[in-house]
């Protein structure tokens, strides 16, 4: 069976600027009008010489129609837009892989946007992603300007909340279960045989996640303290809040946690439960400065479980978050949502595990 000719056409060399669908339809010799129809598929609309006429112009030309354009003709640009608190952080960098597998199965592409730790970006953030005509949003942010969601909310954009909550913010929340995962780091270190306990933090005003951590932490000593009235060496804990540019302030908490487990009735050990891997290393670093070894000197258990971790001194016991799953479980939240589910706000809470090391061995190997 002979092959079908295709029509002869006056071709022309690529333009220097990237071709458009006015390019097509004049090369083709018909109206753009047919070209839109033969690039949403509807080619039964059109003559088979009209749709190979627009079938080779497109090939000439090296067309490439703007997926944008195309996904506001539907009514939906099949972008979801990520905003994390601070791209540094491995625990964001963790979720965003997640959510970008599970945006990536469902056909969507994932838009980031990075804060830097600045809630004052937390609009500006809101804003930029609104003007891309993203379908819905995932917030992992500060989650100290709640009138930033709500106005992607009032665009009539399903939300996602993850890790940090905004206050009255109605809308879907995945996260670690924090008051947990805490427990599970200092029982772990009372466990080990230490008594005297410091949780360490960036600074919590306003931010869920650290705010529910430190008053886990809190109760989990207060409520060792009452069982534990008539022990000399009974449980003691504080907290210290750590600022990136305040190392000396680090390392004086550091010593005077070590002081009061030394001159304590019955010396205890001293162990640290820090609030994430950005903190954590601020301790590792802190102890190097101090001359200390993890374990023996001071006992360590941190949140986040990195890729270093297992080569940081003898080891670093850690909690390890669900990230991937937070950020998979995020996405298909919000892809239910665009999809039409329509319940009453969801919060899934998800465990940590356990992952010990050398960090919390009291004794030296």
């Amino acid at each position: 069976m002979p092959a079908k000719k295709l029509p002869r056409i006056a071709t022309a060399r690529p333009p220097a600027a990237r071709a458009t669908i006015a390019d097509v339809a004049r090369t083709a010799g018909v109206s753009k009008a047919t070209v839109s129809r033969f690039l949403n598929h509807r080619d039964r609309l059109l003559t088979p010489d009209i749709a190979s006429r627009v079938e080779v112009a497109i090939a000439a030309l090296a067309y490439v129609p703007s997926p944008m354009a195309q996904a506001l003709k539907r009514g939906r640009s099949r972008l979801i837009g990520l905003v994390v608190a601070d791209v540094t952080n491995p625990f964001s960098v963790a979720v965003l892989r997640g959510a970008e597998k599970a945006c990536q199965e469902a056909g969507y592409l994932l838009m980031l946007f990075n804060l830097g730790n600045d809630s004052r970006r937390e609009s500006e953030a809101i804003e930029a992603l609104t003007a891309y005509q993203v379908d819905g949003f995932i917030l992992n942010t500060l989650g100290r300007d709640a009138g930033a969601a709500a106005d992607a909310a009032r665009h009539g954009k399903p939300v996602v909340l993850v890790d940090r909550r905004h206050h009255d913010m109605q809308a879907d929340f995945v996260s670690l279960d924090n008051a947990g995962a805490v427990r599970l780091g200092a029982r772990h270190l009372v466990e080990a045989g230490y008594r005297e306990l410091l949780f360490v933090s960036e600074p919590i005003r306003d931010v869920s996640s650290r705010m529910e951590r430190a008053a886990a932490f809190r109760g989990f000593v207060s409520d060792a303290a009452m069982a534990q009235t008539q022990e000399a060496n009974a449980l003691q804990g504080s907290t210290f809040e750590s600022a990136a540019d305040d190392t000396a302030g680090l390392e004086q908490a550091l010593r005077e946690l070590r002081e009061r487990a030394q001159q304590a009735h019955e010396q205890r050990l001293p162990g640290v439960l820090s609030s994430n891997a950005v903190v954590t290393l601020r301790v590792v670093a802190a102890l190097a400065r101090l001359g200390w070894r993890l374990g023996p000197d001071l006992g360590l258990v941190g949140f986040d479980e990195t890729e270093w971790s297992p080569y940081v001194g003898p080891g670093l016991s850690t909690i390890a978050q669900p990230t991937d799953e937070l950020g998979r479980v995020a996405a298909g939240c919000l892809i239910e949502r665009l999809k039409g589910l329509e319940l009453p706000p969801r919060q899934i809470l998800l465990s940590g595990h356990l992952v010990p090391r050398g960090s919390s061995v009291a004794t030296p190997h």
